[in-house]
């Protein structure tokens, strides 16, 4: 049987960590407050991959964001993700060069698709995600937003994911809006629109606080990873609490007992 995997995300902003609810931020942060409350040494044995992605408004700092992921991955053992306002080929390189295993693209596979293509000739699919933000509108249907949220394409959700996969994309992180933040659990319907849209491994995001809702997404049938951004609810074991009760649910994740390690 294929692992499933189980992803945390940070979302960085203006030099702080954030929480997020429905892509409305709140500062939580800096990196010192990180290290203060993640043993990330622990991390490494109770997640999968790590997302780090610059979700601030303003125009980005890159030495500044780049120190923080330097430093971030100095304390990772695990495959990490970076994105967030990748514009260009160096952005991209920078990322690489400084840690990064993968990178995550949003708006880019909308309005600069060369640029996912020159990527993906470089480093290859694999190390390619897109990150796409949905919206349901009046109607329920999945439309794609970009620009942080702000943005409403009006693409059908399912017609972003091919878009996506067509471009060269390596997987798909995928949040809902409306749920994000909310802990009301995965957007189960929009899942099942891309598993049905590709062959891609699909991350779902917006919704998951706790164990329970992380293991309802796995079980959906539809992703290979289920990911959660809530920064206060898996503070010191969290994590590895939420590896261990989805295990014990009969989930199928990797199994490795780091305090024994």
């Amino acid at each position: 049987m294929v692992k499933a995997r189980l992803c945390f995300a940070l979302l960085y902003a203006d030099g702080t960590f954030c929480l997020s609810r429905n892509f409305n931020l709140q500062a939580v942060g800096d990196y010192d407050w990180l290290v203060k409350n993640y043993d990330f040494e622990a991390i490494a044995h109770s997640i999968d991959d790590l997302l780090i992605l610059n979700v601030g408004r303003d125009e980005i700092d890159w030495s500044k964001f780049v120190e923080t992921i330097k430093a971030v991955v100095g304390h990772s053992f695990m495959p990490v993700a970076v994105g967030g306002g990748i514009r260009t080929v160096a952005h991209a390189r920078r990322l690489f060069e400084n840690g990064a295993d993968k990178v995550v693209l949003n708006s880019a596979f909308i309005h600069n698709p060369l640029l996912v293509n020159e990527l993906t000739e470089l480093y290859g699919s694999q190390s390619i995600v897109a990150s796409l933000d949905f919206r349901r509108n009046e109607m329920g249907e999945a439309e794609l937003f970009v620009g942080g949220g702000g943005i409403n394409t009006g693409l059908p959700l399912g017609d972003a994911i091919r878009n996506a996969a067509r471009l060269g994309a390596g997987e798909i992180y995928l949040t809902s809006i409306d749920r994000d933040g909310t802990g009301m659990g995965y957007d189960l319907g929009s899942l099942e629109i891309a598993f049905n849209s590709c062959d891609l491994p699909i991350i779902a995001a917006g919704g998951a606080d706790t164990a329970d809702r992380l293991a309802e997404g796995i079980r959906s049938g539809f992703v290979s990873a289920v990911s959660t951004a809530h920064l206060f609810n898996f503070m010191g074991d969290g994590l590895y609490n939420a590896r261990e009760e989805l295990i014990k649910a009969d989930i199928p994740l990797s199994h490795w007992n780091f305090k024994e390690l």
